[in-house]
């Protein structure tokens, strides 16, 4: 047997400063979210002021909800983005597009309430599955994640996909260690559990999530 630990994708960056602080903890992915409708929007000015500084130094990751096929390439050329993160409705098809218009690697993330969900998802055959809870709150549905909140783990024990896994949804410095031991993702991937406001990071809550994932490395077969 060997431990392992799993990655971790900070999302939610709205600023070079928070940037270069979670690759300075140790991040494999940073997530800058190009969604309106989110709090933690990332200015495009912005991004390329992270990904011109960060480039090559970690997984400089664009998420997208629902966007124009043209958007989505549009932005990961100019901004040298590595991963696409498509957290909307695409179908399948749209998801093989991306990587073959980008060359970036796909995200398909899906939104768990119960096992259909985490069925569903086995459809898309990309780079990475994100499961993240699905809001109970009406108010919060549309924010398409960063809610806080999680979804029941047990339901991964109906997923059969080799995709790798990045698990999402409400988790922070409290919770990201029993989340790792009983469901063994890939990566894991926090945004408002450790923010102080929303599209802020807080720097005790970044170091208290790393801390947390590391010192729960998980035993794999070698």
């Amino acid at each position: 047997m060997s431990e392992f630990s799993p990655r971790v994708k900070i999302c939610g960056i709205t600023s070079l400063a928070d940037a270069e602080l979670a690759l300075e903890l140790g991040a494999w992915a940073l997530g800058m979210i190009f969604f309106q409708g989110s709090p933690r929007s990332c200015s495009i000015e912005e991004a390329q002021r992270i990904t011109a500084a960060l480039a090559r130094k970690v997984e400089l990751c664009g998420v997208f909800v629902n966007d124009s096929l043209e958007r989505v390439v549009r932005c990961s050329e100019d901004l040298g983005l590595t991963m696409v993160q498509l957290h909307g409705d695409e179908g399948p098809a749209f998801c093989g597009e991306v990587p073959r218009r980008t060359g970036a690697r796909v995200v398909k993330a899906a939104q768990v309430a119960g096992p259909g969900d985490v069925r569903d998802l086995e459809r898309y055959h990309v780079d990475f599955h994100l499961l993240d809870a699905r809001a109970k709150a009406l108010q919060k549905q549309a924010l398409r994640g960063g809610t806080g909140e999680t979804f029941d783990w047990n339901l991964l024990t109906e997923r059969r996909s080799k995709v790798p896994l990045i698990l999402s949804g409400g988790l922070n410095p409290s919770n990201v260690a029993e989340a790792i031991a009983q469901t063994r993702p890939f990566a894991v991937d926090s945004a408002s559990g450790t923010e102080s406001a929303p599209g802020q990071k807080d720097e005790e809550k970044l170091k208290a999530f790393f801390a947390a994932a590391r010192c729960s490395a998980v035993e794999t077969i070698a």
